[in-house]
């Protein structure tokens, strides 16, 4: 009888111990199996507003551009969102007027035109000239370093366009009602940079919480910009021929 008793006294004393182990072996195993935390983002929205001279009816608010970047350092990110680009032309204009593009990533220009144009850009970023070329014919160019380009054709001086590569995937077009919207921008300390063809590049420090940023309000001075004739690819004004005028 005594014999019995400890036989299950033992018993219950080593499915206890069981117990524990298998408890404590599963405590260990939990933390690796559960997925690493998820650092939230949130969106950074604001409105930008453009401050012109009196009587002025312009109305190309939507050729502005705002976006984050880090001094210094090319954003990695998984989004390929303007990796590459397409700027057409059409009815003797460049469409979209402004294009953006991850810097790296190339532009492509279709001639849509039943006629012959030329594209071509004397920055200091990296002047390049992609020569004449006939309808349906599309040729394209890399931009490899980081700024605005101004595009131009070399047959028809009217036709302007703008690349804006960045080193960052959070970038906005601003709307044609003067709002923006980022998505996804982890928390940290950023550049925020508003561009407009007809404004200083407004720049300033930015932090951002993980729940975003929601009003950010920006104004960019147009009242000095003053209207230029540009030069053509060799640095001379425009010969205007007929073929020029339209």
């Amino acid at each position: 009888m005594e014999a019995s008793v400890h036989s299950r006294v033992s018993a219950r004393m080593n499915g206890r111990r069981f117990l524990a182990r298998a408890a404590s072996v599963i405590a260990l195993a939990l933390p690796s199996a559960l997925p690493a935390p998820v650092t939230a983002q949130g969106a950074v929205r604001g409105t930008v507003a453009l401050l012109e001279r009196a009587g002025s009816s312009a109305r190309d608010l939507a050729n502005a551009v705002v976006y984050l970047d880090i001094p210094g350092r090319v954003i990695n990110d998984t989004r390929e969102s303007h990796a590459s680009a397409e700027i057409d032309m059409r009815h003797r204009e460049f469409e979209p007027h402004v294009q953006i593009v991850r810097a790296g990533g190339a532009v492509s220009f279709p001639n849509s035109d039943p006629f012959s144009h030329n594209v071509f850009s004397n920055t200091a970023y990296g002047a390049f000239d992609l020569g004449l070329y006939r309808s349906g014919v599309r040729r394209g160019y890399a931009f490899a370093r980081p700024g605005v380009y101004a595009i131009y054709c070399n047959i028809h001086a009217r036709m302007v366009s703008f690349v804006v590569a960045v080193t960052t995937p959070y970038v906005a077009r601003v709307a044609t009602d003067g709002s923006f919207s980022i998505p996804a921008v982890p928390p940290g300390t950023y550049r925020l940079h508003a561009w407009h063809e007809r404004t200083p590049e407004h720049v300033q420090e930015l932090v951002v919480s993980a729940a975003g940023i929601a009003s950010i309000r920006l104004t960019l001075d147009a009242r000095g910009y003053v209207a230029k004739p540009h030069p053509n690819k060799f640095g001379a004004p425009y010969a205007m021929t007929r073929a020029d005028r339209y």
